[in-house]
């Protein structure tokens, strides 16, 4: 799998992105050099690097076609799909089914055509919608992930299931036909997934805190999955969706996490736990937030890549629309050598494009020292994380 491409296609895929968008031609320099400083960085031989981002649900139509983007979705990722494609490997955790029809236990009431809208206390006020966060990913919609240069996905989530089992079996059977992996469908056939790249084998696991899937809270489980990855694979990559959701949840305590009446993961005892059995890089999500970094082992841990791009049903204020595409390297044998943040945020009703302000760079700053100190990795103005804080 080599899909590295030259600086130069990458640079007028996001020019023509700003173009398109409405740029002045006048700004199209200031366009260019920004994309510039958002491409991957080079690294040794050897080396296999992986582009990682959190949350993905491309807009639903769950309760009616209003939830999907703009041009059926068509331009959605195309401002960041140079940095993405560019990667060994692609990996991101997909939000929810790919599913045609179907119905949701979640949304009961909108099965009855014009379903009556929830009450509202001013009656001047016009009827608020029902809102049903159940999501439901057109089909069609995995061609453009496989065009934005997506490898491996994660289905471990709460809403992987918000279709039941068909909603699962209609998203393996649209990445598969596609070539996209996939982990975490369920505790035994599908909690991992193998890749080949650059004469390598890499596994993903995917893990969240339902028992339909391999569970975060069960770290026995946990060390037998990776263990198992360890004996086939020559680098093992852990994902993770976990932790309590929201502005609130940034930072990451030292103990089990609870949200919405569900234990989510003691998620440092987790991550410690699956390097210790042998993985090699852990990957996290679900906070819809970001969270901090820490390297433990020569491994580098992210407890939480935040929404990457979400449309039409995600609170995307503030902390929640700042994201970004975390470029990981490894060397042979695992260990964490360098990477790079590539700062997005999330524009509109949740379009994903590269961030000038580098909001992600700081923020991911800030959390790693205050939660992990001497732990935490370095990152540096332009994005680049390195080991040299290490204990």
């Amino acid at each position: 799998m080599q899909k590295r491409k030259l600086l130069s296609v990458g640079v007028l895929a996001i020019a023509g992105v700003a173009i398109i968008s409405g740029c002045r031609v006048g700004d199209l320099t200031t366009t260019v050099a920004k994309a510039v400083t958002a491409r991957p960085t080079p690294i040794p031989n050897g080396s296999i690097t992986i582009a990682a981002v959190g949350d993905i649900m491309l807009g639903s139509t769950s309760i009616n076609e209003s939830f999907l983007p703009p041009n059926d979705g068509r331009d959605m990722l195309k401002a960041v799909t140079p940095v993405i494609a560019a990667a060994d490997i692609a990996f991101g955790n997909l939000e929810g089914p790919m599913l045609e029809g179907g119905t949701s236990a979640k949304c009961a009431a909108l099965a009855v055509p014009n379903p009556t809208p929830t009450p509202t206390p001013n009656p001047n006020e016009p009827p608020k919608p029902i809102r049903c966060f159940a999501f439901r990913m057109p089909t069609h919609y995995g061609q453009y992930l496989k065009d934005a240069g997506f490898d491996v996905l994660s289905l471990a989530n709460n809403h992987s299931l918000d279709f039941g089992d068909i909603g699962r079996i209609s998203t393996r059977k649209v990445l598969d036909e596609l070539g996209i992996k996939h982990a975490g469908s369920d505790r035994n056939k599908y909690s991992t997934a193998y890749l080949e790249a650059k004469g390598k084998t890499i596994a993903f696991i995917g893990f969240a805190h339902n028992t339909v899937v391999p569970n975060v809270n069960d770290l026995v489980f946990a060390r037998q999955l990776v263990t198992a990855a360890r004996k086939k694979a020559d680098i093992v990559v852990v994902s993770f969706h976990g932790g309590a959701e929201g502005i609130a949840a940034q930072n990451v305590p030292r103990q089990t996490e609870m949200y919405v009446g569900e234990k989510r993961g003691n998620l440092p005892l987790f991550s410690r736990t699956v390097i210790d059995a042998g993985a090699d890089l852990v990957l996290g999500h679900g906070p819809h937030v970001l969270r901090g970094m820490e390297i433990y082992k020569g491994r580098l841990i992210i407890y939480s890549m935040g929404n990457f791009a979400t449309y039409g049903m995600f609170n995307l204020k503030g902390a929640q629309g700042i994201s970004a595409i975390f470029e990981i390297t490894l060397g042979d044998d695992g260990k964490f050598l360098t990477g790079r943040i590539h700062p997005t945020k999330q524009e509109a009703r949740g379009i994903p494009v590269l961030d000038p302000t580098a909001a992600a760079i700081k923020k991911l700053r800030q959390l790693s020292t205050a939660d992990f100190g001497r732990s935490a990795p370095k990152i540096s103005d332009d994005g680049t994380i390195s080991g040299d804080r290490m204990p």
